[in-house]
């Protein structure tokens, strides 16, 4: 998994840095701004433009991990031990959407004459489309936890490309509604895998559903963050993941045309969702444990019990009072968007 994550990361990197200088050969300028205005006043070498923007796009989506760019995920999140798979699903995947709203937005924003003429809003929308069917389709199938959080993350990238392509037709709510997501995608994760991570006993770490039979009966509390963590990624209210896809569905129908379509499809791929999360629930509190599952030691893990804790507690407060994280969302999508 290691050696697949760093030559696929390598490539991708290289291909970013084919790009960008593809991008300057074509506009003469680095800044993201000056290369939307040399674009826009109608460069020579459009097909280095569109090639290089294609470059762009193709590492940015292996960093999301949005399918067909996704075969690093689901090996990678399974074979790092879990705090480095929930930063790579949380740091890394934040990272990688704020970069990719930043280049969108800087080189190519109604400011600067896009036009859905370009195809870019139609590629993101179908990469959005097959990575949401996928990503819970796949899910479905895991017998690994991990794997199924893996397959679960790319799923989540599907969503937010949803209110990314929606910005082009609604910027305001189509911004503002993705990083929303991306927030509580955020503490969702670190819940969900925080508690993972205090299911496990030193040496031994939670891997199958199996590892997790009868836990919700052996420490309900720390079954309890787990079950609030996955109800929040199913978008279950009334935690921060429900008001996550509401907000991004609703941008999606605001956007009209085909965006509906591709709201439709986010409701049923997260009908589909719903089975994967609440299999966790039902290992938890209705499955006998097996032997030699670990044993749960939360207390060696102080500053997990405390990322648990206040994590636990944004969801739910987020999720009776979505409005300060809005709007939070909606200043730092106006930042990133109209930096210069």
């Amino acid at each position: 998994a290691a050696i697949k994550y760093f030559l696929l990361g390598s490539f991708a990197a290289a291909i970013f840095l084919f790009g960008s200088a593809l991008l300057y050969g074509a506009t003469g300028h680095t800044g993201l701004v000056a290369m939307g205005r040399a674009i826009a006043a109608g460069s020579p070498h459009l097909g280095l433009v569109v090639l290089g923007m294609a470059l762009l796009l193709s590492s940015f989506a292996f960093k999301v991990s949005a399918v067909p760019f996704h075969m690093w995920a689901p090996d990678a999140y399974e074979g790092a031990p879990t705090p480095v798979t929930t930063f790579m699903a949380v740091a890394v995947k934040s990272a990688a959407f704020a970069s990719l709203v930043r280049v969108l937005w800087g080189t190519f924003s109604d400011d600067l004459s896009l036009s859905p003429d370009t195809g870019w809003p139609a590629l993101l929308a179908g990469l959005s489309a097959i990575t949401m069917l996928y990503g819970n389709v796949a899910a479905v199938s895991q017998s690994s936890v991990k794997r199924m959080l893996a397959y679960s993350s790319i799923a989540h990238a599907g969503y937010i490309l949803v209110a990314v392509v929606a910005s082009f037709r609604v910027p305001d709510l189509g911004l503002s509604s993705a990083f929303f997501y991306l927030m509580a995608y955020t503490v969702s994760n670190v819940l969900a895998f925080g508690a993972l991570i205090l299911a496990g006993s030193k040496g031994k770490e939670v891997v199958s559903y199996e590892d997790l039979a009868g836990l919700g009966r052996r420490h309900p509390a720390l079954a309890l963050p787990f079950v609030i963590g996955v109800l929040s990624l199913m978008g279950f209210p009334p935690t921060v993941g429900f008001f996550a896809k509401y907000y991004v569905f609703s941008a999606a129908v605001s956007a009209g045309g085909g965006m509906v379509y591709l709201a439709i499809l986010g409701v049923l791929t997260s009908a589909v969702g719903a089975y994967y999360y609440l299999r966790v629930i039902v290992f938890l509190f209705m499955r006998e444990p097996k032997a030699g599952a670990p044993i749960a030691d939360p207390m060696r893990s102080g500053y997990v019990v405390v990322a648990v804790t206040l994590a636990g507690a944004m969801v739910m407060l987020l999720g009776l009072f979505p409005s300060s994280l809005l709007e939070m969302a909606t200043a730092a999508a106006s930042s990133l968007a109209t930096a210069p």
